[in-house]
């Protein structure tokens, strides 16, 4: 039996508003919807995850998912859950992003499904002739201003000012939804409760210019049990993209999620039935230690977002932070993952001149590397078995750093005791 799209997202905690007559269509036909996506950085965040989700579960209850990326919205800026107005893109910059986040959308949607296939599709294409006076005769007396100033996105930045570039956004989107109803059949968009008013500008513009119907459905804004910002880190934003963050770092964001957010988090983002997510918190409330919630959601959507190897790696980067690892393990990381890994940790320079001749472990640990105040109490130490180089524990005190000690061909590893590590990377 095929699953109903608005039950799904109402299991799952993904519906927030939905105008009235948006379930009977949705029940009575194959739909046409679609979402927008900004694109004013060449990759999406894990903030984008939910809108993906969404598609997702579109098409999989049988209707066609378009994902429209804003090649003409994003030269002028949504005002809506903003505090100012942003940075605005030249075409170039635009194209090249849009090719990028249309490589991510690829790998959760289905584009070769027949009739539900999924389409991309760019607004610049039919904004990019569009004369501003034909806009304002075509569009602009559609919709009064006094429809405009009553939406929340406006309401709320007009103490502090506002340019009539942004102003004019809703109006841009509006008919984004109109061209789209009338060249394709659109009947609904979708998008975060932020974007609810300009969503149903788009179903005002459509009724009053064409007389037609179309509707909207909005999920909820993702935020964090403690209040903190979902999709943020102290590093910053949480990519999709591996160049700019690394799969180890993307499988250690949804691993640390708190007991409060892994419970939503694992219905919004993985396609586990409502049977097998209840099965999961029931093992996980059992023995919370475990962690066994982060863990089912931070192996399945790093494998999807990257690979299965990825999600290995990941793992076994984890396991060599936490004491467990090997060396073996150390040596198989890429520079990437190391970096990743012991990101945060105390570095030193050491100039690959000195060490090709090879430096004692006493001297490597007191002059140039200060890991230790003295070489008394760096001997007391590797006497005792606390040093480690590489992960493998250093017996002899006669030991000499050198060359065969490299990792990716420019670091070395010191661990003192279990939890201090030190980087020296040979320059």
């Amino acid at each position: 039996m095929r699953k109903t799209f608005i039950e799904e997202l109402k299991w799952r905690g993904m519906l927030h508003d939905i105008m009235p007559g948006t379930e009977e269509l949705l029940n009575k036909e194959m739909a046409i919807g679609y979402i927008g996506f900004d694109p004013t950085s060449d990759s999406l965040g894990v903030g984008n995850m939910v809108q993906i989700m969404t598609l997702l579960h579109f098409q999989q209850a049988g209707h066609k998912p378009i994902a429209l990326v804003g090649g003409a919205t994003g030269m002028v800026g949504d005002p809506s859950g903003k505090s100012a107005e942003r940075n605005l893109l030249d075409e170039n910059t635009l194209n090249y992003n849009l090719a990028c986040q249309r490589k991510q959308l690829e790998k959760f949607l289905n584009f070769n499904s027949g009739a539900n296939s999924a389409e991309i599709v760019n607004n610049y294409d039919w904004f990019k002739n569009f004369s501003f006076l034909d806009f304002i005769r075509d569009v602009g007396k559609h919709i009064s201003i006094n429809y405009m100033l009553a939406k929340d996105s406006v309401k709320n930045r007009l103490e502090n000012g506002m340019s009539f570039t942004e102003f004019s956004y809703q109006l841009v989107q509006g008919y984004d939804f109109y061209y789209l109803w009338k060249t394709k059949d659109v009947k609904l968009q979708m998008g975060g409760s932020d974007q609810w008013g300009n969503i149903v500008t788009g179903t005002e513009l459509i009724r009053r210019k064409a007389g037609g119907d179309a509707f909207a459905l909005t999920t909820p804004l993702i935020k964090k049990a403690d209040g903190t910002k979902f999709g943020k880190t102290e590093s910053g934003n949480v990519w999709l993209d591996r160049a700019k963050t690394s799969p180890y770092k993307f499988y250690q964001f949804w691993l640390n999620a708190s007991d409060d957010d892994v419970k939503n988090y694992i219905r919004i983002f993985t396609l586990f039935s409502k049977e097998e997510i209840e099965r999961l918190e029931t093992e996980h409330n059992a023995a919370p230690h475990l962690r066994i919630l982060q863990k089912a959601l931070s192996k399945d959507i790093t494998i999807r977002v990257h690979s299965e190897a990825d999600f290995i790696a990941a793992v076994e980067a984890s396991e060599i932070l936490f004491g467990k690892g090997t060396a073996e393990q150390l040596q198989k990381l890429s520079e990437e993952d190391f970096l990743s890994v012991f990101e945060g940790v105390e570095q030193f320079e050491i100039a690959k001149s000195e060490i090709e001749s090879g430096i004692s472990i006493i001297d490597f640990t007191t002059e140039k590397a200060k890991i230790f105040s003295s070489k008394s109490e760096a001997k007391k130490m590797i006497q005792a078995g606390g040093v480690a180089i590489n992960k493998s524990k250093i017996e002899n005190l006669e030991l000499k750093v050198n060359s065969e000690h490299y990792i990716n061909n420019k670091y070395i590893l010191i661990q003192k005791g279990k939890k201090n590590y030190y980087v020296i990377k040979v320059v």
